[in-house]
C-alpha cells in the first residue's frame, strides 16, 4: 500500500491580511496528479483541515473540490481533526462518506477503532487520534483518572491501539496512527503560524509513546520533521509564516509491504508565492538590483537605518507589491544608561528638544532646518509665557 501523508491544510487562513484560499486551492489541486503519478492508495490529512472552527462557505467549497478530485483519482481519504477544527462540523457526514472511501474521524469516542483498508498483502488498520483536549476527554472509557495533558491523553489512547495492533499483527495486519499533537523533538520546526496547544508552556508527547505501530502520521507542526523512521510530520502545504521561509512544502509518500514499513520518500508541492526575508538599509531595499528576483514574492523587509521612515510599507510596495511585513532594526543602537532627570539637568530647552530627537531617532542629530524650527517654536512659547 502506498500512502500520501499530509496535514495542516488550514483552509481559510489569512496571511498578513491576505486571503490564502486561491493559493491553497491551487496547491491541494495538485494532490490528484500526485496520486496518479505515484500510485497513491490512501491520502491522510492529519488535522487542522480548516483554520477556524466556523469556516466560510468558500472554505468548504475548496475542501469539497479537493476531496472530490482525490476520490476521482482513485485514492481513499482519511481525515482527522486538529485543534483549529470543529470536530462536529468536520466529521458530521463521516458515517455516510465512508461508503465512498472518505473517512472523517473526529470523535474522541472512536479512539481505538480502526479504519481498515485492504491491499494485496492483507489489511492495513488506520487509527486516527483527533486533537484530544484533556478537559474534554476525561470521561472517555479509554482515559485514566486525572488526565491533565497531551502526554496523558495520547499515552492513554495509544495503549488500546498498541494492544490491538499487536494482536492483529499475528493475523497479518499492519497499522498506521494519525495524530494531531505536539511530539517532543519537533521544537525546531515550530513556528508562529501555529497557535500553541497550551498557553504558558509546551505540552509535548514523548516520541516513545507512539511505539508499537508501523507508521505514525503527525500533524500540528508546519515544517516537515522526522522524529523516527516511522514517526513524521509532513508540515503544512502552504507557508503560513515568514519563519517558514525556505522550508519545503509537500508530503510523505509511505510504502507498506507485507511486513510493515518499507520506505518513506518526500514529494514536493508547488509554492504559489515564495517568501523572502530581506534585511538592508532602506535605500538598499529600494535600489539593490539583487532584490529584483523578489518582485513577485511575499516580502518581509527589515531596514537597518538609524531612524524610522515615514510610511515605509507603501514606499517598499513600489518595488515589492506583495510586501507584507516591515520591521525597523537599527544596525547601531544609541545607549541610554542615565535617567531622564540626569540627561536633562543643566540643559537649555533647545538642547533638551534636540537630545529628545536624537534619542527617538536612535542617535541621528537634527538638521539645520530642524534646529531653526525648534528655535522659532521655543521662542514663541517663551513670548506667550511672558505675556500671560
Amino acid at each position: 500500500m502506498r500512502i500520501l501523508h499530509t496535514s495542516d491544510w488550514h483552509i481559510g487562513r489569512t496571511f498578513h491580511g491576505y486571503s490564502t484560499l486561491p493559493a491553497i486551492a491551487e496547491v491541494l489541486g495538485e494532490l490528484a496528479p500526485i496520486i496518479g503519478e505515484h500510485g497513491i492508495d490512501v491520502v491522510i490529512a492529519a488535522g487542522d483541515v480548516f483554520d477556524t472552527a466556523n469556516p466560510s462557505g468558500e472554505a468548504y467549497r475548496v475542501l469539497q473540490a479537493t476531496l472530490e478530485a482525490i476520490l476521482a483519482a482513485g485514492a481513499k481519504v482519511i481525515v482527522t481533526s486538529g485543534n483549529h477544527d470543529s470536530p462536529r462540523r468536520l466529521g458530521f457526514a463521516g458515517p455516510f462518506t465512508a461508503l465512498a472511501g472518505l473517512h472523517l474521524v473526529t470523535d474522541p469516542a472512536t479512539v481505538g477503532r480502526a479504519v481498515t483498508i485492504d491491499d494485496e498483502h492483507g489489511p492495513v488498520d488506520f487509527y486516527a487520534l483527533p486533537y484530544l483536549e484533556p478537559a474534554l476527554v476525561r470521561a472517555e472509557p479509554w482515559t485514566r483518572p486525572g488526565v491533565r495533558s497531551q502526554h496523558d491523553v495520547v499515552r492513554d489512547a495509544m495503549e488500546p491501539i498498541r494492544d490491538t495492533a499487536a494482536a492483529r499483527r499475528d493475523a497479518g495486519a499492519r497499522s498506521v496512527v494519525i495524530a494531531h499533537t505536539f511530539v517532543a523533538g519537533a521544537e525546531s520546526e515550530s513556528s508562529d503560524s501555529e497557535r500553541p496547544i497550551v498557553a504558558g508552556g509546551v505540552d509535548s508527547v514523548p516520541v516513545g509513546v507512539l511505539d508499537g505501530v508501523d507508521y505514525v502520521a503527525l500533524g500540528h507542526i508546519h515544517g516537515r520533521a522526522t522524529l523516527a523512521e516511522g514517526v513524521r510530520y509532513s508540515g503544512a502545504p502552504l507557508h503560513y509564516s515568514f519563519k517558514e521561509a525556505g522550508k519545503p512544502r509537500g508530503g510523505w509518500v509511505v510504502d507498506l509491504d507485507a511486513h510493515g514499513l518499507a520506505g518513506v520518500a518526500w514529494v514536493d508541492l508547488p509554492v504559489p508565492r515564495p517568501l523572502a526575508v530581506l534585511t538592508d538599509t532602506f535605500e538598499g531595499l529600494l535600489t539593490d538590483p539583487a532584490y529584483q528576483t523578489h518582485h513577485d514574492h511575499w516580502v518581509s523587509a527589515t531596514y537597518t537605518d538609524r531612524s524610522r521612515r515615514i510610511d515605509p510599507m507603501n514606499q517598499l510596495r513600489t518595488r515589492f507589491p506583495w510586501c507584507a511585513e516591515v520591521r525597523h532594526q537599527p544596525s547601531e543602537s544609541a545607549e541610554q544608561s542615565r535617567s531622564v532627570a540626569q540627561r536633562v539637568r543643566g540643559l537649555t530647552d533647545e538642547q533638551i528638544v534636540a537630545n529628545f530627537l536624537v534619542e527617538v531617532r536612535n542617535g541621528e542629530n537634527p538638521g539645520a532646518d530642524e534646529t531653526m524650527i525648534m528655535a522659532e517654536v521655543i521662542a514663541e512659547h517663551r513670548a506667550r509665557g511672558q505675556r500671560s
